[in-house]
């Protein structure tokens, strides 16, 4: 399978614990885009097929752009590949930028899925994240975009967040599963330097506390009939998000505009995080990417990182000869504390490993 990622880094204002490359400057949307459509067509012989399965526009803020921009942006792409057989189109919105006039932009476009950054439920919550929408707002805009007629509809959510009690935590989960959603991304507040958030450490939640945000997510998210497809995604049956799904199965995609990565099985590359380098550097047909060519092993470590962290485990036939005895070797003391099984075909993590997985997918790698 092939995916393309594009990047949108325009966002009306900066959350306080974002380290995304994105500005808030919405004046060279234009130019950006012209050369986002000039990259599509350069690397058209990236992937091993022209055929794509899966797009995914994501920021930034894709939402910010115009109905024009938008559709320039698929002109190229209908140009330049074959979308024939396109599973699934997601975009990134925000939903202090859902409306009518936006929903109603997206219908001649083969966009199928709506991802909407929420984050809380709880006002406080979402003020302290610099968060330009209110809870109610979230809410109506759930419901919006599902009586429009796209019913794909994934919310992210963010928790451990300063202070956070446990009781705002349940409400967020109960309002988030509450909702006509088909997929919800959960993620752990990571303090990143040079953020808003991090001067904020000290009001970090406890360890333990966090443990438990975690079962009260897999929990809840249980309950409502979602399915833990990846350590932080769930999902109604049938609802995975295929194009996340394919980084985690190793499969090769696309990433164009400001830094994007791609990745097609033998290198990885990133374009410059610049707005107005990558600008400059696509219009005078220059590099504007660097690349590393990937060792054998990086390739066993991809492997590990990537796939322990979904449902399925690792598939212990795709692990190079060379990295057997050693993937076996320290599999042992994970397997006989319980944080791992093996059936005959895959490696998985247990629900009790599921907690430590970092340490445990640390300890598989080279």
């Amino acid at each position: 399978m092939n995916g393309i990622y594009i990047h949108i880094p325009f966002c009306q204002s900066r959350c306080s614990y974002c380290d995304f490359f994105s500005t808030t400057s919405l004046h060279r949307q234009e130019a950006y885009i012209k050369a986002v459509c000039i990259e599509l067509e350069e690397r058209k012989n990236y992937l091993p097929s022209k055929k794509i399965d899966t797009i995914y526009i994501g920021g930034g803020t894709p939402s910010v752009l115009s109905t024009k921009l938008l559709q320039q942006l698929f002109t190229t792409i209908y140009k330049w590949y074959d979308l024939s057989e396109l599973l699934e189109c997601t975009i990134e919105c925000n939903p202090d930028d859902i409306n009518e006039q936006f929903l109603s932009s997206l219908k001649p476009l083969p966009i199928n899925r709506i991802s909407m950054g929420i984050q809380s439920f709880d006002d406080k919550e979402l003020k302290c994240m610099n968060r330009r929408h209110n809870s109610q707002q979230a809410i109506q805009a759930v419901d919006q975009i599902v009586s429009t007629g796209y019913t794909n509809c994934s919310i992210d959510l963010i928790y451990g967040l300063p202070n956070q009690s446990k009781n705002t935590w349940i409400n967020n989960l109960t309002t988030a599963l509450s909702l006509p959603i088909k997929h919800l991304s959960a993620y752990h507040l990571t303090y990143e330097k040079g953020t808003p958030m991090y001067a904020q450490q000290d009001k970090a939640v406890s360890e333990e506390t966090s443990c438990l945000f975690f079962e009260l997510l897999h929990q809840y998210t249980k309950q409502a009939g979602m399915e833990a497809y990846e350590i932080s995604n769930f999902c109604l049956p049938g609802y995975a998000s295929k194009h996340n799904s394919n980084y985690w199965k190793n499969q090769p995609y696309l990433g164009v505009g400001a830094a994007a990565h791609s990745y097609n099985q033998k290198e990885r590359s990133w374009n410059v995080a610049s707005l107005n380098d990558y600008i400059t550097g696509i219009n005078q047909k220059s590099n504007v990417s660097q690349v590393e060519i990937l060792s054998e092993d990086d390739k066993y470590n991809e492997l590990i990182l990537t796939s322990l962290r979904t449902k399925e485990g690792i598939e212990n036939a795709k692990i190079a000869p060379a990295y057997i005895n050693y993937f076996n070797q320290q599999c042992k003391k994970h397997l006989q504390n319980g944080t791992l099984q093996q059936s005959g075909t895959h490696t998985y993590l247990t629900e009790k490993g599921i907690f430590i997985s970092d340490g445990i997918i640390c300890d598989l790698m080279v």
